[in-house]
């Protein structure tokens, strides 16, 4: 990805691969400085809406994870 502007469009909209490279990208032109206040401000915000989005999608995994081992019941052996 050699464009490192931010993606316009919601981050909802997003697959977590997506949201992630977008952040990687978004951090990056940060770190590189350079961005006018604005430009940083913007960033930054499109930055915590792609964090916040990214942070969805563990929390989704995270819970199918646990309803998966719920269904097991404690102790229980799924394949008996």
């Amino acid at each position: 990805m050699s464009d490192t502007s931010p993606t316009p469009g919601d981050p909802a909209d997003l697959s977590y691969e997506q949201a992630r490279d977008e952040l990687v990208a978004v951090v990056s032109r940060l770190e590189a400085g350079g961005a006018t206040l604005e430009e940083s401000l913007a960033l930054w915000e499109r930055g915590e809406a792609l964090a916040a989005r990214c942070q969805q999608w563990l929390d989704g995994a995270r819970a199918r994870l646990d309803a998966a081992r719920a269904s097991d019941g404690p102790g229980g052996d799924a394949a008996s």
